[in-house]
Parts: C-alpha cells; sequence; structure tokens
C-alpha cells in the first residue's frame, strides 16, 4: 500500500509541475491538490511564523496565484493564519490525500 500511494504521489508531483519546479496548475481534483500542497507545505520551515508577503514570496517560486494557494493551506488545514501571519500546522492536521477514495 506505502509503494501504490507514493507511486500516486510522485506521478501527481511529476504531472503538476515543470523540470524546474513551477507548478502548471492548481489541480481541481482534491486528492491532487491535497498531493499539491502537502509538497509544498513541507519546504516551509517547521515552527517559523511567516509574514504574508513572505509567505506569498514563498509561494510565487511555484506558482504567481499566491492568494490561492495561500486560502488552500488554511482550508486544508496545512497552515493556520493568525494577524497575517502565518505558521505551519503539526502535520498530523494536515488534510490526508490517503484518507479520499
Amino acid at each position: 500500500m506505502e509503494n501504490q500511494s507514493s507511486r500516486v504521489q510522485d506521478t501527481v508531483i511529476r504531472n503538476f509541475f515543470t523540470t524546474d519546479g513551477r507548478l502548471k496548475s492548481l489541480p481541481a481534483q482534491l486528492k491532487k491538490k491535497l498531493i499539491i500542497l502537502d509538497h509544498m507545505a513541507a519546504q516551509l520551515e517547521k515552527g517559523r511564523k511567516y509574514k504574508e508577503k513572505e509567505l506569498n514570496e514563498f509561494i510565487k517560486l511555484y506558482h504567481d496565484d499566491f492568494a490561492t494557494i495561500r486560502r488552500e493551506f488554511i482550508m486544508h488545514q496545512f497552515m493556520y493564519r493568525d494577524n497575517d501571519v502565518y505558521e505551519l500546522n503539526p502535520r498530523e492536521m494536515w488534510a490526508r490525500w490517503e484518507a479520499l477514495s
């Protein structure tokens, strides 16, 4: 099972990211979207507080639509926001794509 889920993950990442690491588009399908968000959130520093501008700059490394992706991070529990300061939630809180069929 673990191999299959990491294969699914690798395939989605390969299909939605360019070779230089840019996100081609945010997947419409929730499962694929969560894989993409998980992949991106994993690049952020745990315990670091990001100002909104800093988080936007990070997201822009991947995709120009930082507002949508920032909102998705919040909606799917990857991060929380307090007074325009963003921080990663513990991984256990992140929406689990594996739980979707």
